[in-house]
């Protein structure tokens, strides 16, 4: 469920207890039946706001472990390449070591 989704889902809900809400109270009962509709209503809404929540934590999760995965790949695929790079360099720095003990060798003869 994307972010937009979250932000839809929610308005979808919070119009719903707002909707019932206003119909509750111009329905016309007596205050008793109205006050225990208020009551029942804001008991759903509650759940339905607890549910949000923890589908919205849930995603959260989710979301937070892919992107935990993809950044362990993409770091060992990093070390990995500096790995490579650093043998090269070495290996280039072995050559040119090599180079200058035969020109120094050469010097000194």
């Amino acid at each position: 469920m994307s972010n937009n989704t979250g932000n839809v889902l929610t308005a979808l809900v919070t119009g719903a207890i707002v909707g019932a809400g206003v119909g509750i109270l111009y329905a016309p009962d007596k205050g008793n039946k109205t006050r225990k509709k208020i009551k029942k209503s804001a008991i759903k809404a509650k759940d339905d706001i607890a549910q949000t929540i923890t589908n919205a934590k849930d995603e959260f999760h989710q979301s937070a472990e892919a992107k935990k995965i993809e950044f362990e790949a993409k770091l060992e695929d990093t070390l990995s390449d500096m790995s490579y790079k650093a043998d090269d360099i070495i290996v280039a720095l072995e050559r040119k070591l090599e180079d200058l003990r035969e020109k120094n060798a050469q010097l000194q003869k």
